[in-house]
C-alpha cells in the first residue's frame, strides 16, 4: 500500500491506540529507554509516518538521521526482500558473502581521498567508533585519544568516555575507559573571543591542550565530528578542521572523522569532510548508510586498517547480508536521485524562513547553523546574553508534536532545535512542516516572554 504524502490528524496526538501501547511499553520495557513522542508507527514512507490511530505525521527527524532515502525506499525494500529469501546470516568471519565485499568497495569509492582503503563492517555507530579507536591505537602503538567539548560518540563504555554530555548519556554509568582527553571545541556562537576569533583561538587552544595534557608522541588519534550532532549541530569555522588535520599529519597522529550523523548526503556532500577537502585517516559511518537497517563501518587508509592482526576486528552480526544489500540499494538511490543536491535544496528552503523567524524573535533565536539537511536553531532567553533556553525548545517541540510534526532537540544545554528531514520528503511537506514550526515558535515564545 502506498502511503499518501499528506499530514492527517485523525485523533489527538498521541491517540487512544498509541496510549494503550504506551501503557504496555511502560509495563514491559525498561524505564531507561525513553520515547520522544509516544505515537506508535505502523507505516512510513517519504516524509510521512502513519501511526496506529490513523494519524499521518510529517517527519523532520528521520529516526535521528537514519532514513535519509525515506522509509521503505523502493530499492531498499526490493533488495531486502530478495536477500531475506536467499539467506539471512552466515557470519562473514565463518563463511563470507559478496555483499559485504561490495559495501566495502563502495565505501572505498565514495569516502574522501584517492588513496588505497580498507573497511570493516559493524552494527552501530558506537561500535564503529570503538573499533576505529582500537585500530588507531594498534597502528600507532600509542594510547591517548583526543576528543572535544560537546562531542557525542555513543553509549558503550568507551564511547561514553568519548562523549562529553553527562545527562542522560553518562550519569552514574562510570567508571569509564581511560586515556581520553578533551579539548575545547571551535564553537563560533559561544567562543569567548567571538566568532571572528574562533578559528585561530580554538586551534591554538587545541594545540596547547594536547601539548600540555597529553603529549603529541602519546596521542594515537584525534576524533572529531566534522559537524557535531547531539552536541548541538555545531559547525566549526572555515579552515579550523583543515588546520587540525594538517597538525595531526605533522605529528604522526591519526585523524578520525566521526561521520555517523553527517555522512551519506546529509550535509549536501557525500560526507561533511568533503566540504573543506579534508581527508581523514579513518572514518566512521552508520545511520543513513543502510536505509534504516543496522549497519556501520570503519573505513581508512589501507596500511592503517591492515596493520591489525587477523581476528582483531569483527563481530557475529557485523556486516549482516540483509543490512549490506540495504546499504547498496540506499547508496544506489542516493546516486540515482542526487541526494546531496537535494540536501542543498532543503537548506535553501529552510534558511530564509529560519532567518525570518530570527528577525521576529531576535532575543530568542541566538544562532542559525548547519549545512544541507542538517540544520538547527539555538534558542536563548535574552538575546546577546546567550542564556540557553531549554524550556522554550521543549515547549516548541510539544506544540509541533500536537500538530503532527515530528521534531528533535539536542545540544549540551538542551536548547537546540534541530531539523533532519528525509531527503525523500516533498517540497509541500517541507513547507507545511515549517508553517507548523513557525506557528508553534511564535506562540511558545509569546507565552514564555
Amino acid at each position: 500500500m502506498t502511503l499518501s504524502q499528506e499530514r492527517i490528524l485523525a485523533t489527538e496526538i498521541p491517540g487512544p491506540r498509541s496510549r494503550e501501547l504506551q501503557a504496555r511499553k511502560v509495563a514491559a520495557v525498561s524505564a531507561g529507554v525513553g520515547t520522544t513522542l509516544p505515537v506508535y508507527v505502523e507505516q512510513a514512507g517519504g516524509g510521512v509516518l502513519r501511526d496506529v490511530d490513523g494519524n499521518q505525521l510529517i517527519d523532520f527527524g528521520s529516526g535521528i538521521a537514519v532514513t535519509t532515502v525515506g522509509n521503505a525506499a523502493p530499492r531498499v525494500v526490493e533488495a531486502v526482500q530478495r536477500q531475506v529469501a536467499d539467506f539471512t546470516h552466515t557470519c562473514f568471519m565463518v563463511t563470507p558473502y559478496e555483499e559485504y565485499v561490495q559495501v566495502c568497495e563502495k565505501l572505498a569509492e565514495l569516502t574522501p581521498g584517492s588513496h588505497e582503503k580498507r573497511s570493516a563492517l559493524f552494527n552501530s555507530g558506537a561500535e564503529a567508533v570503538e573499533n576505529a579507536v582500537k585500530v588507531a591505537r594498534h597502528h600507532t602503538g600509542r594510547d591517548a585519544i583526543v576528543v572535544f567539548d560537546h562531542a557525542y560518540h555513543g553509549r558503550t563504555n568507551l564511547t561514553m568516555a568519548l562523549t562529553a554530555k553527562n545527562m542522560p548519556y553518562k550519569h552514574r554509568f562510570g567508571p569509564f575507559a581511560g586515556e581520553v582527553y578533551r579539548a575545547p571545541m571551535a564553537y563560533p556562537y559561544r567562543w569567548p573571543g567571538g566568532p571572528e576569533a574562533c578559528a585561530e583561538e580554538a586551534f591554538d587552544a587545541f594545540v596547547a591542550t594536547v601539548h600540555a595534557q597529553v603529549g603529541e608522541d602519546n596521542t594515537a588519534a584525534v576524533l572529531i565530528e566534522p559537524i557535531q550532532g547531539e552536541g548541538g549541530f555545531i559547525v566549526p569555522p572555515p579552515g579550523w578542521l583543515r588546520r587540525v588535520s594538517d597538525w595531526c599529519r605533522e605529528h604522526g597522529i591519526l585523524l578520525i572523522a566521526d561521520e555517523v550523523q553527517t555522512g551519506f548526503a546529509r550535509t549536501g556532500d557525500w560526507f561533511a569532510s568533503d566540504h573543506e577537502g579534508v581527508v581523514p585517516d579513518l572514518m566512521t559511518t552508520a545511520k543513513g548508510m543502510a536505509g534504516g537497517l543496522p549497519l556501520a563501518a570503519v573505513t581508512g587508509r589501507a596500511e592503517v586498517m591492515d596493520s591489525v592482526h587477523v581476528g582483531g576486528l569483527g563481530g557475529t552480526y557485523g556486516g549482516n547480508p540483509v543490512a549490506c544489500v540495504a546499504a547498496l540499494a540506499a547508496i544506489e538511490t542516493m546516486e540515482a536521485e542526487d541526494l546531496p543536491a537535494r540536501a542543498r535544496e532543503i537548506e535553501k528552503a529552510f534558511v530564509p524562513r529560519l532567518e525570518a523567524l530570527a528577525a521576529r524573535h531576535p532575543d530568542r533565536v541566538g544562532d542559525i547553523r548547519g549545512r544541507g539537511a542538517m540544520l538547527a536553531v539555538e534558542l536563548v532567553s535574552d538575546g546577546a546574553g546567550r542564556t540557553p533556553d531549554a524550556a522554550l525548545a521543549g515547549a516548541v517541540h510539544r506544540a509541533c508534536s500536537a500538530q503532527g510534526l515530528v521534531t528533535l532537540t539536542c545540544g549540551t544545554f538542551g536548547n537546540v532545535f534541530r531539523f533532519l528531514p528525509p531527503l525523500a520528503i516533498g517540497d509541500d511537506l517541507l513547507a507545511e512542516g515549517l508553517d507548523i514550526f513557525e506557528q508553534a515558535f511564535d506562540e511558545a515564545a509569546g507565552k514564555v516572554e
